[in-house]
This record gives structure tokens, C-alpha cells and sequence, in this order.
């Protein structure tokens, strides 16, 4: 991993996460783009017949660019440790932030995408939104979301939620975790919500089978297996967050998966509320 974009808005949440993002970065030697997208009136389709002073457009770049500077000063001053400093560079555009975040990514060799949640909710405002519904379902690259309540602190162990049903984009989506795994020197707990008492035979049939190709591929001996009997996805999920050490939870977004099913119910902000830990979204593979 060698580049990761941070998308702000300059709020506190989004100053939050550039910081943890910058740690990160600075495990994985990686660089940084700060990125921020800036709404010019005159160019939304729903301005309508609003004239925008070009004057006025081009305080708002300038605006936007002096932000980025500062927030880029911010993170180099605080670094007070000895090894890898991540460079940093800073790009402002006007448009919506999912359009801008994809110029950015078409322009950079881009690997993932950093971005803050909102409102009293954290993630829960985040994800219910439709501007944010929009960043997921249109990323092109992993996206971690990073709620306010989100400490600094080493990831030391992930938690892949798998449901075994496509297990061939599950297993790719791993192996493009395992070389961030390597460089955190994190375990990885491949996590499975049931609702049975037991996992049918077909299903356990199945997660010993994942598990053999993983062995027989991913040539990194810290990957775990933990099925969580749970009624509910997203409440297994917030528990296992609370109570399992887990230091970031991954998921794959795809139509009409598990997770997509949770984006849309009306269970997401209750499970959000409880995980304060990074959320790291892979787009299914095409």
C-alpha cells in the first residue's frame, strides 16, 4: 500500500480522522493526499438559474487550498516520532465529493480512501445518509470510515464478517487485506454471525472449505476462524466490536449481500452507535 486519500470537509470529525489516518500511514509507510471537495452553487444541478460570481468561485478554491495547507501542517507538527514521515500532498476541486474523490483516485495511484462520519449518531448519521450511501456505493477502492469515537491506537487485530456466500470474492478481498495485515502485524478473525444453534452441515461444510484454501493461499499464519451465534447481523457485530478486542472490522459491499442489507436497515444506526472501531469497506469485485 503506498498512497491513501483522505477526504475532508475540515470539521472536527474529519480532522479526527486524518489524524488516525496519518498513523496509519505512518505503520504502513504510506504516503497521504488530503483531498476536499468544494461546492460551488453555480455548478450543482440544483442551483437552477443561480449566477455565481467567478470571483467568488475562485475564493472558495483558494479558501479550500489555504484549509488543506493548514490541516497538512497540522499532522507534520505533531508527528514528534524518529522513522517514516509520510509525504503529503493537497488537492481541492469543485463538485460533489463522490465526483471529486474519483477524479482524485483516476489521477493518483490511489489504494484507499480515508473518510470522517458526521452527527451526534457517528456512523450511523454516516451510512443513512444519502451523500454517504452514495461514497459506497461508488468507490472504486476500499474505503475506511473513522467514527469521532475512534481511538489512536494500533490495530492489532481485524475482524473480516463473512457469510460465506460468495466465497470466491470473499477469498480475493482477503488477499488484498492480507498485505495491510502483514505491515500492522495484525490477526485476522474471519467472523461468521448464525442464527442457528449450530451451523448447518452444508454451511460448516463450506467455512471448512474456506478455511483450507486459505491455509493452501494466503501464506500468513495469523487468520482465525469465529462463528458468533446471533439473531441479528449488526447486533453480533456490535458485540463483537465491543467485547472481542477488535481493532477494525471489514466488510465487502455488494448488491443485495449481507451488508447491503444492513446499509438499508432500519437496524444500521442502532449497530453503529455501539462500534467506535475503524470500518473498512471493500467494493465487490466486478
Amino acid at each position: 500500500m503506498k498512497t491513501i486519500l483522505f477526504a475532508t470537509d475540515f470539521s472536527a470529525n474529519a480532522r479526527h480522522a486524518a489524524e488516525y489516518g496519518y498513523i496509519l500511514a505512518k505503520q504502513i509507510k504510506a504516503n497521504i493526499i488530503l483531498c476536499n471537495a468544494v461546492i460551488i452553487p453555480a455548478e450543482m444541478p440544483q442551483s437552477g438559474l443561480v449566477v455565481w460570481p467567478m470571483e467568488e468561485s475562485e475564493l472558495l478554491l483558494m479558501d479550500s487550498k489555504k484549509e488543506l495547507q493548514h490541516l497538512k501542517t497540522h499532522l507534520e507538527s505533531a508527528d514528534h516520532e524518529q522513522g517514516f514521515k509520510p509525504g503529503i500532498i493537497c488537492r481541492s476541486e469543485s463538485g460533489i465529493m463522490t465526483n471529486v474523490i474519483q477524479s482524485v483516485i483516476s489521477s493518483h495511484s490511489v489504494d484507499l480512501v480515508v473518510i470522517g462520519t458526521h452527527g451526534s449518531s457517528g456512523l450511523g448519521h454516516f451510512l443513512l445518509g444519502n451523500h454517504s450511501s452514495n461514497m459506497i456505493d461508488t468507490t472504486t477502492k476500499p474505503l475506511m470510515l473513522i467514527s469521532p469515537e475512534t481511538p489512536v491506537l494500533p490495530v492489532k487485530k481485524i475482524a473480516f464478517a463473512t457469510d460465506f456466500t460468495h466465497m470466491e470474492s470473499d477469498l480475493e478481498c482477503l488477499y488484498h487485506l492480507i498485505p495491510l495485515a502483514k505491515l500492522l502485524d495484525a490477526k485476522i478473525l474471519l467472523t461468521h454471525i448464525y442464527s442457528e444453534q449450530q451451523p448447518a452441515p452444508e454451511l460448516r461444510k463450506k467455512i471448512d472449505h474456506f478455511m483450507v484454501q486459505v491455509s493452501n493461499k494466503a501464506n500468513y499464519p495469523h487468520i482465525y476462524y469465529r462463528g458468533l451465534k446471533n439473531g441479528h447481523i449488526e447486533t453480533g457485530l456490535s458485540w463483537l466490536c465491543e467485547h472481542g478486542q477488535i481493532d477494525m472490522l471489514v466488510m465487502i459491499h455488494r448488491p443485495h449481500s449481507f451488508f447491503y442489507k444492513l446499509l438499508k436497515s432500519s437496524h444500521c444506526e442502532k449497530m453503529a452507535g455501539h462500534i467506535a472501531v475503524p470500518l473498512l469497506i471493500y467494493p465487490a469485485e466486478k
